[in-house]
């Protein structure tokens, strides 16, 4: 199984396909397998890597309060262990997020973004600075199968597959770890610091995306250089949702 040690932590990674190489980094409680559509059908023109955040899927994490600042250390570990100096970043939700903050840290590594569904801020309204605090306490005292769930059921109405699969990553997250990871997941923050993004940059939102539409249009005004564009019959797990719509504009994109 493929891995590298970064600060104390195991990352499992996979890469596919010779060519330019594309970093796909998944959601909170997801691992690599959410990428399965865009790994098939970017290989045969790309270099497809997928990994497992620290505290994810294959990936180990290390003992004690988990620091958001490693997320992109991690990701910047994984390209100079592959010896990659530039790749397009591509992620969702916290995914898009640690690609993000990379651009941010790293201007020199990364050629372009894609951001879906991705938030820049867990305190960009009053909503946030409400509900955001509440769901980091609910997450200490909810199950990992009933979190598992509530969330399979919400982000399946479009892709009954999508169920099967994040009952399945949940159960890959021990609770202590999911509570120690999304702790520091809900406490990153890039709002202050997106006119330092320099490289293109494309949007993607499902239009029934009701947990980050307000942050795609803010990240818009605020990226010089970045394209919106909308999603149709999708919510958050966009790319699980309408994998072929997501692909196009990914491809048009880059080219």
């Amino acid at each position: 199984m493929p891995e590298l040690l970064s600060n104390e932590a195991k990352l499992y990674y996979d890469v596919r396909g010779e060519g330019f190489p594309i970093i796909f980094t998944h959601g909170a409680s997801w691992n690599h397998l959410q990428w399965k559509k865009q790994v098939e059908f970017f290989k045969d023109k790309f270099k497809v890597i997928t990994w497992d955040v620290r505290g994810h899927g294959y990936s180990t994490l290390p003992d004690g309060p988990v620091n958001s600042e490693d997320f992109s250390s991690d990701l910047i570990a994984l390209m100079d262990h592959l010896k990659l100096d530039k790749a397009i970043l591509c992620g969702l939700s916290m995914g898009g997020h640690i690609s993000l903050q990379t651009a941010i840290r790293y201007p020199e590594r990364v050629k372009s973004l894609i951001l879906i569904g991705t938030p820049c801020s867990n305190t960009l309204n009053l909503y946030e600075k409400v509900f955001v605090p509440i769901n980091r306490f609910s997450s200490k005292i909810i199950s990992m199968q009933l979190s598992a769930k509530l969330q399979a059921k919400m982000l399946s109405q479009f892709n009954r597959e999508n169920y099967d699969y994040i009952i399945s990553a949940f159960s890959m997250i021990s609770k202590d770890n999911w509570i120690r990871v999304w702790d520091a997941v809900t406490r990153m923050e890039s709002k202050h610091n997106l006119h330092q993004v320099k490289c293109p940059t494309l949007l993607l939102i499902g239009d029934h995306d009701t947990l980050t539409r307000r942050h795609q249009p803010y990240m818009h005004d605020r990226i010089h250089n970045s394209t919106l564009r909308t999603i149709n019959n999708a919510h958050h797990g966009t790319n699980l949702d309408n994998p072929r719509a997501v692909n196009e504009e990914i491809m048009n994109f880059i080219n």
